[in-house]
C-alpha cells in the first residue's frame, strides 16, 4: 500500500512517497533517500521492498526547493545533465534540516513504532552520513555516499549505529577518498563498514547500468539485518 505525505518547513512543504506493510503495526520507519535522479521508479521499488519486509518506508523529494517532483531515468537522453544541474544547486545543509524534520514526523506516523532509520544511495548516501552526524535518527545505512570524505570532521558527532557500504571501483569516490573514509570510520564501535571488491558506483541501483545482483543482495541483506537489529 502506497501513498504520500507532506512535510512542512519554514520555506514551504515537500512531498514524500510512503510505502506501508500490508500487516498491522507497529512498524519501524525507514527513510529512503534518493540518488540524483529523484524519487524515481528505482527508489520507489526500494521503498516497496522495505514495506514488504515490515517497514514503513518514506522517500523525501530532496530537490523540491529547485524543482518538485523530479523523476529522472539514467537511460533517458538529457536526464543525466538535468540531474547534475539539480545536484549542483542542492543545498546540503538545508537538506539535512529537511531530513531532521522528516525524522520527527516519521516517529508519529500512523502504525509506526517510534523508531526511525535512514538509508540512501549516492547523494542519498552522503545525506545519510550527514544525517547520522546532525539528526537524532536511530540508525543509518549509507550506500557509497559521494563527498563523504569532505565531511569526515563530523564523524565524532555520530552516536547512533551507522552501516556504510563502499564500492572499491567507485568512479565517483576515488581510492584516496575511500582510504580517508575507511581510516576514519573503521574501528569505531558504532560503525560497520563493508567494501565490495570490483564493484562500481551504484552497484545496488535496481535496473542501473552497474547493478550487480549478487553484491546488491549481499549489501541489502546486511542493511535489512542491521535495521531489524536496531529498529525493532
Amino acid at each position: 500500500m502506497s501513498g504520500q505525505i507532506q512535510v512542512q518547513t519554514t520555506d514551504g512543504s515537500f512531498a514524500c512517497y510512503v510505502a506501508r506493510p500490508a500487516t498491522p503495526g507497529p512498524h519501524p520507519v525507514v527513510i529512503v533517500i534518493q540518488e540524483i535522479f529523484g524519487v524515481n521508479a528505482g527508489i520507489r521499488s526500494i521503498a516497496d521492498a522495505y514495506a514488504a519486509k515490515g517497514f514503513i518506508a518514506v522517500c523525501p523529494d530532496l530537490f523540491w526547493r529547485t524543482e518538485a517532483g523530479v523523476f529522472l531515468d539514467e537511460s533517458v537522453e538529457g536526464d543525466w545533465d538535468k540531474a547534475f544541474v539539480l545536484y549542483k544547486a542542492y543545498d546540503r545543509d538545508k537538506g539535512v534540516d529537511d531530513i531532521a524534520l522528516l525524522v520527527k514526523e516519521a516517529r508519529g506516523l500512523e502504525g509506526a513504532n517510534g523508531k526511525v532509520g535512514v538509508t540512501g544511495y549516492c547523494l542519498g548516501g552522503l545525506m545519510t552520513y550527514l544525517s547520522a552526524a546532525r539528526t537524532d535518527g536511530d540508525a543509518f545505512a549509507a550506500y557509497y555516499g559521494g563527498g563523504t570524505d569532505q565531511y569526515l570532521g563530523e564523524a565524532d558527532r555520530i552516536r547512533a549505529p551507522l552501516l556504510y557500504h563502499l564500492a572499491s571501483a567507485d568512479e565517483f569516490i576515488d581510492a584516496e577518498a575511500q582510504a580517508k573514509i575507511r581510516s576514519t570510520l573503521e574501528g569505531k564501535q558504532n560503525v560497520e563498514l563493508h567494501v565490495y571488491p570490483g564493484r562500481n558506483h551504484a552497484f545496488a541501483r535496481p535496473g542501473g547500468n552497474h547493478y550487480h545482483e549478487g553484491d546488491a543482495q549481499l549489501a541489502n541483506s546486511r542493511t535489512e539485518a542491521f535495521f531489524s537489529r536496531t529498529l525493532r
